[in-house]
């Protein structure tokens, strides 16, 4: 039983040393492009007017997502929006395009990292407080079923990029490319 049990922990020892400062890292972006990336875009592009600049132009999207209540107050008239739900509804919006892309490419990684989980607690937050999300979407932990829009999910989504923000962007990044560069 000894030799079985030192085997095994040889064996895992050499497999780590493999897999070591490239896997996790480059799983993690992969696993982001896989199954957050074109989610994050296309829930930008709902809150995008025309043109190349239409980010400059929060449509009714953007701030039926961001400030749903206030929005609902105002009769749905983008016009009673003032400057700071403009400012919001732009940095948003540009958060949504910049920070994945950002993860996508490796550039900046570990920031964009950072940047996403506060986005995805914000959105989180809205969704609760903002449209009333709550029962089996808002889900609980502990609970059994893993398959909650909430508390479940998000919660996957914010480890997936704490492993970003923890291990960097890995072997094929910008951020690689970027530190050879300046150690030259």
């Amino acid at each position: 039983m000894t030799a079985a049990i030192s085997f095994y922990h040889t064996l895992m020892a050499s497999v780590l040393r493999a897999l070591e400062g490239w896997f996790l890292p480059t799983l993690a972006r992969f696993s982001f492009a896989a199954v957050l990336l074109f989610y994050f875009w296309n829930s930008a592009f709902t809150k995008t007017g025309a043109g190349f600049f239409g980010f400059l132009s929060p449509t009714e999207n953007a701030y039926i997502q961001i400030f749903p209540k206030k929005f609902e107050a105002a009769g749905y008239d983008i016009s009673q929006m003032g400057a700071f739900e403009w400012l919001v509804a732009v940095a948003g919006t540009t958060a949504e395009f910049l920070l994945p892309f950002l993860i996508l490419i490796g550039l900046f990684t570990r920031l964009a990292a950072l940047g996403m989980v506060g986005f995805v607690v914000v959105q989180s937050l809205v969704d609760i407080y903002g449209h009333g999300v709550g029962g089996a979407t808002l889900g609980a932990w502990f609970d059994g079923p893993s398959n909650s829009l909430i508390l479940d999910q998000r919660l996957i989504w914010i480890l997936l990029l704490a492993v970003l923000f923890v291990k960097g962007a890995g072997p094929i990044s910008l951020d690689r490319l970027l530190r050879r560069t300046t150690e030259t």
